[in-house]
C-alpha cells in the first residue's frame, strides 16, 4: 500500500462522530494528535493555532455549563455566522440534516425531536474531551484560515490513531461563554471546537455517512 492509499483510507474512513463511549483518550495519544496536526503549513510559519483540550471532570464541567449556556439562547460568536446557505449549499447542508434525522428516527416536521438533537451539540455528544481551537486575532483572516488546515489535520491524525472527532462551529457560536469559562484572553479568536473520543459504534447517530460532490462540482481546468 502506498502512501496515498493509507492517506485516502483515513480521509474516507473519517466522519464526524455524534455519539462517544466515555473512556478517556491517553494524553500521550492527545499530545501525538497535536504535534502531527502542527505539521500543516501556514502563512509565513506563523502557526497561529493554540489548543486548550479538556479531559474528565473538566469537560464534564464545561459540557454542563455550555449547555445551560446555550438553552438561553444567548450566541455570541467570535467569527461573523454564514450570511446564508444557497444553490448546492443549502442542498448539502439539508442532505446531512436529513441524513442524521432519519438515522436517529426523527420524522420531517418533528421540530421538539429536531431541537433535541441540535442540543447534543452542547452536550459535546457525549465525549470525554473537546479541544477548543483559537486564532491570534491580530493575524485576521489569514490566521483562520491556516487553522482550518490545523482543525483537518487534528481530526485525520485522530483518524490515524483510532479516535473519532467532530469539529463543532456550534460551540464557537457561543465564542464569549468559551472565554470567560476558560479565561481565553480577547487577543485569540474562538474558532471551533473539537470533541473527541472513542466511538460509540452501535449508536444510530453513528450509522450513516455523507456524500462528496463529484470532481466536476469541484475541480475545472483551464488550459492554453
Amino acid at each position: 500500500m502506498t502512501a496515498f492509499d493509507t492517506l485516502t483510507d483515513i480521509l474516507t474512513s473519517r466522519y464526524s462522530c455524534r455519539a462517544f463511549k466515555s473512556d478517556p483518550v491517553p494524553r500521550a495519544t492527545v499530545e501525538q494528535i497535536v504535534t502531527a496536526a502542527g505539521r500543516v503549513p501556514s502563512w509565513c510559519n506563523a502557526q497561529p493555532w493554540q489548543v486548550l483540550v479538556t479531559s474528565g471532570d473538566e469537560t464534564d464541567r464545561f459540557r454542563e455549563a455550555l449547555f445551560a449556556q446555550a438553552a438561553s439562547n444567548s450566541s455570541q460568536p467570535d467569527l461573523d455566522w454564514p450570511r446564508q446557505y444557497t444553490g448546492l449549499y443549502k442542498d448539502r447542508r439539508r442532505t446531512c440534516g436529513w441524513q442524521l434525522y432519519e438515522a436517529v428516527g426523527i420524522e420531517k416536521g418533528d421540530r421538539e425531536g429536531s431541537g433535541r438533537q441540535m442540543m447534543e451539540n452542547f452536550r459535546l455528544f457525549g465525549a470525554p474531551h473537546v479541544a477548543i481551537i483559537t486564532s491570534e486575532a491580530d493575524l485576521g483572516t489569514y490566521g483562520v484560515m491556516d487553522c482550518g488546515g490545523f482543525i483537518t489535520a487534528f481530526c485525520l491524525a485522530a483518524q490515524a490513531l483510532g479516535v473519532a472527532t467532530i469539529p463543532q462551529a456550534a460551540v464557537a457560536g457561543h465564542g464569549r461563554f468559551v472565554h470567560e469559562f476558560f479565561g481565553i484572553p480577547d487577543n485569540r479568536l474562538v474558532l471551533a471546537a473539537i470533541s473527541f473520543g472513542y466511538e460509540d459504534a452501535d449508536h444510530p447517530a453513528n450509522a450513516f455517512r455523507t456524500e462528496r460532490a463529484p470532481l466536476g462540482e469541484v475541480l475545472e481546468w483551464r488550459e492554453g
